[in-house]
């Protein structure tokens, strides 16, 4: 199947907007299950706010938050796609940069140095695509995900010692939990990368923290470590937006990798509890949105 890179700009401005304005239903389900269960009056009192907030945003077409974020394209390439691959980058970008001037969208994407912003949501390197390939023939699958720097700003890499075994991953989590508090806008999904390199390690927490909620890890080890933390991140007393209660995360999510005999990388990334996503599937069928 050959990629329509039009269609691709088109349908990467839509998933720029449909990101910043519907929450995925996974999430919404989330909230629902922790304001069951959430004992705390004043977490009770924040969550009901927050869920609120999300109904407001949605009846009125408004952003989810203000924060439109850096900008996230994870295209998965289908066995049979034909497409020029740097034509389908320049494609992406000029796709998100059309979002932001045409909505408009504000521009949260500066250069590092001189902090100017060139109002697109584009820069050096940014928006970051990463692409990947699967064995679904006839396929291309784009999501769209704005990283909110509330939640990007709360990342942790540390290379423990190997013979510390699992306990050391387990205490850096809850340590890094208890760092961020409430300036990640708990409830949290908190990404856990373990093994492989400093930069796979940092890469595997980002995909663990934006993958949707009710996943699992594919790795058995992984997928014990994820629901032992799961319990124990909400115990911590953190709440939502840090001021206290039961609900300080929906899930913690752990990715992992092969890695060296002396050491052993664990990283954090953390998604705020506006965890927005949008995605594009092209197929001989036409294109769909969904999450």
């Amino acid at each position: 199947m050959k990629v329509d890179l039009k269609q691709v700009e088109e349908a990467c401005k839509e998933l720029y907007i449909r990101a910043l304005k519907i929450l995925p239903p996974d999430i919404k389900e989330g909230f629902a299950r922790l304001d069951k269960t959430e004992t705390d009056a004043t977490g009770k009192s924040v969550l009901g706010t927050m869920i609120m907030n999300i109904k407001v945003a949605e009846a009125t077409n408004n952003l989810l938050c203000q924060d439109t974020g850096i900008p996230i394209y994870n295209v998965v390439i289908g066995r049979g796609i034909e497409v020029d691959g740097h034509a389908l980058k320049q494609a992406i970008a000029a796709g998100c940069a059309r979002a932001t001037k045409e909505h408009p969208l504000r521009s949260s994407v500066v250069h590092p140095v001189t902090r100017t912003n060139e109002h697109t949501s584009c820069g050096r390197l940014v928006p970051v695509i990463n692409i990947d390939f699967s064995d679904e023939a006839d396929t291309l699958s784009i999501e769209m995900i704005p990283k909110g720097s509330g939640s990007e700003n709360n990342s942790w890499l540390k290379m423990a010692i190997p013979a510390d075994g699992v306990d050391a991953v387990k205490t850096f989590v809850i340590d890094c939990v208890l760092d961020a508090g409430g300036k990640t806008c708990p409830p949290t999904i908190v990404g856990v990368g373990v093994g492989g390199t400093a930069d796979l390690c940092v890469h595997l927490s980002k995909v663990a923290a934006t993958r949707p909620l009710g996943s699992h890890c594919t790795d058995p080890e992984g997928a014990k470590l994820e629901s032992e933390l799961s319990a124990v991140v909400n115990q911590l007393g953190v709440g939502p937006q840090g001021l206290g209660g039961d609900s300080t995360s929906f899930a913690v999510h752990v990715e992992t990798a092969a890695t060296h005999i002396t050491m052993n990388p664990v990283a954090v990334n953390m998604q705020c509890h506006s965890a927005r996503r949008a995605r594009a599937t092209f197929t001989p069928q036409g294109l769909s949105y969904g999450f």
